[in-house]
């Protein structure tokens, strides 16, 4: 969105100095026609900000390979090998659907809590299989994308990655965390956003009735205004999450395709039940 000036020159340095691996990028300026691109990258100028998930949709439709890296224009990989190995290990493992590096802030080398897809986060340095991701630094393998309809373009923000993780978990597959490939990103606060609250709780709602039997879709929706009630103190937060629950509750979901309670049992297994 031309909103980074610094961080995004460095963002594609560290991207275009990759080694042992073939790149084909492209640039989504989402409502902009992208500045600062460096010669010989394409471009994709959307004229109206179309939300993060729909804008890595579009950018997916305009390269070709195995492998799609989505990359946020605020993080930078601060080793050379970044990526061939994370290829690597979609190439070693067949049943393996996406990777995801360890995120941490340059400055403090804090992983935050979020970064780590899995309940149990308190140690960030533990490998292993993992059932959702952090959208803005992973590799997917191309034709599980394709094959679950890529990132839920209309969620506009929030969310959007559990969408897909557990679409990829539906076709058999499964994904992995390996925190000794560490990608760079500034610690920030989503609730930044003017529309955090709303969003999270009406794309929550989404996420359940797309994705869940309905016994399930139950019980996470409960689940989460629970945790809601229980963690919000803040009237006004209380409030647009309650509106965004209701939203959500009206319609927009999209097209509906429940994962398999054998997907749901996997899920499980693998350390997180889809009611959380």
């Amino acid at each position: 969105m031309n909103d980074r000036p610094e961080e995004f020159p460095r963002a594609m340095a560290s991207l275009l100095a990759q080694q042992g691996i073939e790149l084909d990028v492209v640039v989504v300026g989402n409502g902009c026609t992208p500045d600062q691109v460096p010669p010989g990258v394409r471009t994709v100028a959307l004229p109206e900000n179309v939300g993060i998930p729909e804008g890595r949709n579009v950018g997916a439709q305009e390269v070709k390979g195995d492998y799609l890296f989505f990359f946020d224009n605020d993080a930078h990989l601060p080793d050379a090998d970044a990526l061939a190995r994370l290829a690597a290990e979609l190439r070693q493992d067949a049943g393996l659907a996406y990777v995801q590096p360890r995120i941490s802030d340059p400055g403090t080398g804090v992983t935050l809590r979020r970064w780590v897809p899995r309940l149990r986060a308190a140690d960030p340095s533990r490998p292993g299989i993992v059932t959702v991701m952090a959208e803005g630094v992973v590799m997917v393998r191309r034709d599980a994308f394709d094959a679950a309809g890529g990132w839920p373009g209309h969620f506009f923000l929030f969310h959007e990655g559990i969408d897909l993780a557990w679409r990829l978990w539906d076709q058999g597959l499964a994904g992995r965390y390996l925190p000794d490939i560490v990608v760079h990103h500034p610690a920030t606060n989503p609730a930044r956003h003017a529309r955090f609250y709303r969003l999270n709780a009406r794309n929550r709602v989404w996420l359940a009735r797309r994705n869940l039997p309905y016994p399930l879709a139950l019980l996470h929706l409960a689940t989460f205004v629970v945790l809601t009630l229980w963690r919000f103190r803040n009237r006004s937060a209380l409030k647009a999450s309650l509106d965004g629950f209701r939203e959500g509750l009206r319609g927009g979901h999209g097209e509906r395709a429940p994962m398999s309670w054998k997907t749901a049992a996997r899920l499980t297994r693998a350390g997180r039940p889809p009611i959380i």
